[in-house]
């Protein structure tokens, strides 16, 4: 490279991590006419490269990974016996499988997967009063969810007869005597749960 030549017209580095002199004695070391001096050349070029990360050389597989990097940079043009099983070109830009996006049909998208999974295992919930808490969690996170979707408000009766519907029928609870948490108000477990056990059996509580 000229002393005034910009990166932008001089080679692209490969694994710009080592720099351009590391790049250099690759293409350098290539270019040597017999094996033996290419294996040689190779070698310290691994070396070099092991030095620039000290702190790496306690990695398992680090010297393998060095030198998968010295065939990466030659772009697998480096003829040598090397010390390990290399990486193979086609198995370094192969493309991964495609994750099939999930089908699973969601009722409502406004409460997400989630709450219906929920709802679900609160049905199944053994009766008493962690049932009942978390119903009262799953009806306010319902709440929550639906307001974030719509930012005006939400009558908790809509709540409670989506959360009726998707429990097909299991779950249902009444206007008069559930009030959820207000329409601005945060979601704080640790201080709804203090609060449902003081006002649970109260008619017209907040859950």
């Amino acid at each position: 490279m000229k002393e005034f030549d910009y990166n932008t017209q001089v080679k692209r580095l490969i694994l710009p991590e080592y720099g351009r002199h590391v790049q250099q004695m690759v293409d350098h070391c290539v270019s040597l006419p017999t094996k033996e001096e290419r294996t040689v050349c190779a070698y310290s070029i691994v070396n070099l490269m092991g030095s620039m990360f000290p702190h790496l050389r306690d990695v398992n597989d680090f010297k393998h990974k060095l030198w998968d990097h010295l065939a990466i940079m030659s772009e697998f043009k480096l003829d040598i016996d090397y010390p390990y099983e290399i990486t193979r070109k086609d198995d370094l830009y192969a493309k991964p499988a495609q994750i099939p996006y999930p089908s699973v049909r969601i009722r409502y998208r406004h409460y997400g997967r989630f709450i219906e999974s929920m709802i679900k295992k609160a049905v199944d919930y053994p009766e008493g009063e962690e049932k009942t808490f978390l119903i009262a969690l799953l009806a306010n996170q319902m709440k929550k969810n639906f307001l974030i979707w719509n930012k005006d408000s939400v009558d908790d009766q809509k709540i409670f007869d989506d959360l009726k519907e998707y429990s097909h029928g299991a779950i249902s609870l009444d206007q008069r005597f559930v009030k959820l948490i207000g329409n601005r108000e945060g979601v704080n477990p640790g201080a709804g749960n203090a609060n449902f056990r003081r006002r649970r059996n109260i008619p017209g509580g907040r859950i």
